[in-house]
């Protein structure tokens, strides 16, 4: 079998579990908030309106805006919690999650449920009222079993939006089916991206044709298609999430996380696989955005990763200056352990820095070897960036330093940041230092006179809670200082190349060789 469908088929059970354990949590919460809402909004028309219109409204955001809206909302609940009972809660991943799905889970419910209620025959609403029953008798017996197949309808569409937004729940830390397809964006690797698309296809067909089969037996009254359908999806769930239930069985594991591109892969699967070997069960929680890694990692939600020193320098700690590249780690490493508890156990040995790159031909033509030489070009050509580079302090002080103003600006993923440069889509673009693609592509990397740029050493970060934990320290030391700029390329290009195209972990394994 194909290593990458091989590998794909290894993460499935995880994946799928936690997809569906968020999918089922989030529409049965969807369904009790929507049901009572639908009924009364049936009952009192002045609800109506402003009811529907909310739900209408919450549709309209993004759904990876409003999955990353509530994690620092929840964080800030938990450190909350913590300070007044003495114990937090896990605001990482599935809680803010689920409440985001739960709110995009209410609209199809509440709309067919108020559509269905209200649209019973008056004629048997009045019927009812004849032969005396309560409001009660008349809404359980009469109104809803009337309205349950439009009322069904409503929920098989809540289900597969649901099972589909799910996917996106990655960038905050939850584990689904949207890792594959994330991972493989970054990596080039449309087998994941293809895998991950599938699985969540057939995920949602399947419960779809499930409560299908509910629906049509309570619109025939055929009793048994009902239990057809709900023993099904009962069982299949139960049968989907029974890794979750083994895993809790096995204890404590260490959580190893990593950003979202090609690199941060390779390094999470360096230090889970030395983990494993010593013995220790981990999880892996990738995908995370730079600013979700660090605050999960202070809050305890993940024990280790590795970041950047010039992240850290700029973005948590909101220096601007550039005092050289060992006051700034002598510094991070003092300041991280005082303020939030987090312990800098070493640099792995080289940097991955923010650095512009031109192809050759390009900066040639137009005698450009510095960021100095290209401000004087920049209202000519266009920029292109990762997707958060520009909201970055980094990009702040170089614009700042350099007075650079570009045409136009572009944001891709790394991945296709790269390929948009090699079309002439951009005319240069914000590299990483420790990319095997510059040296493949011969690119040209701009200096930096005026020191705008940080030093950018790859740092493992250990938690306050993982901190004093020596398995872990003692099996992953020996990583610091281990690692040059010129191994780190060449892992890197063997995932982000197709002539190549190893897994993250394969690629991991060449690290540990040399």
């Amino acid at each position: 079998m194909d290593p990458q469908l091989a590998a794909a088929f290894e993460r499935l059970p995880e994946y799928l579990a936690w997809h569906v354990l968020l999918s089922v949590s989030a529409l049965a919460l969807g369904l009790a908030i929507s049901l009572p809402l639908a009924v009364a909004a049936a009952r009192r028309p002045r609800l109506r309106w402003p009811a529907l219109a909310s739900a209408s409204l919450i549709q309209t955001i993004p759904s990876l805006a409003l999955l990353a809206l509530f994690y620092p909302l929840l964080l800030a609940l938990a450190a909350l919690s913590e300070s007044l009972f003495g114990r937090g809660f896990s605001a990482l991943g599935f809680l803010p999650s689920l409440l985001a799905l739960t709110l995009y889970s209410v609209l199809p419910i509440l709309r067919n449920g108020v559509a269905g209620i209200t649209g019973v025959d008056p004629a048997i609403v009045e019927a009812a009222d004849g032969v005396g029953m309560t409001p009660r008798q008349k809404l359980l017996q009469v109104e809803l079993p009337l309205a349950a197949p439009v009322i069904m309808a409503g929920v098989r569409t809540a289900a597969v939006w649901t099972i589909g937004a799910a996917t996106l729940a990655t960038p905050v830390g939850q584990t689904s089916l949207g890792n594959y397809i994330f991972a493989g964006l970054q990596t080039e690797n449309w087998v994941s991206v293809l895998f991950g698309c599938a699985a969540s296809a057939v995920l949602a067909l399947t419960a779809d044709q499930l409560i299908g089969l509910v629906e049509t037996g309570v619109r025939r009254r055929r009793r048994a298609f009902v239990v057809a359908g709900a023993v099904g999806l009962v069982a299949g769930a139960a049968v989907a999430m029974a890794p979750l239930v083994t895993r809790l069985e096995g204890g404590r594991s260490y959580v190893v996380g990593a950003k979202n591109f090609s690199e941060q892969y390779i390094l999470a699967e360096l230090m889970a696989v030395r983990l494993e070997r010593a013995g220790a069960a981990v999880r892996r929680k990738e995908d995370l955005g730079s600013a979700v890694a660090y605050r999960a990692l202070a809050a305890g939600e993940i024990d280790v990763y590795v970041d950047y020193s010039g992240t850290l320098w700029t973005a948590v700690l909101g220096r601007s200056d550039n005092p050289g590249r060992k006051a700034v780690l002598d510094q991070l490493t003092a300041e991280l352990a005082r303020r939030d508890g987090v312990r800098v156990l070493g640099s792995l040995g080289f940097e991955n820095a923010y650095a512009f790159a031109m192809r050759p031909d390009r900066a040639r033509a137009l005698g450009v070897a510095s960021l100095d030489d290209l401000a004087r070009v920049a209202p000519r050509l266009t920029l292109g960036t990762d997707v958060e580079f520009l909201s970055r302090p980094e990009w702040k002080a170089v614009e700042a330093a350099y007075g650079l103003r570009f045409r136009n600006s572009r944001s891709f993923q790394p991945t296709f940041m790269y390929r948009a440069l090699g079309s002439g889509d951009a005319d240069v673009i914000s590299a990483f230092s420790s990319d095997g693609r510059i040296a493949a592509d011969r690119l040209v990397v701009l200096s930096d006179p005026r020191g705008a740029i940080p030093p950018y050493d790859a740092v493992i970060l250990v938690s306050p809670k993982a901190a004093g934990d020596r398995r872990l320290v003692e099996t992953l030391t020996p990583l610091v200082g281990s690692i040059s700029v010129e191994a780190m390329r060449a892992a890197n290009l063997l995932v982000d190349r197709d002539t190549a195209k190893m897994t993250p972990a394969q690629a991991a394994g060449t690290l540990e060789r040399r």
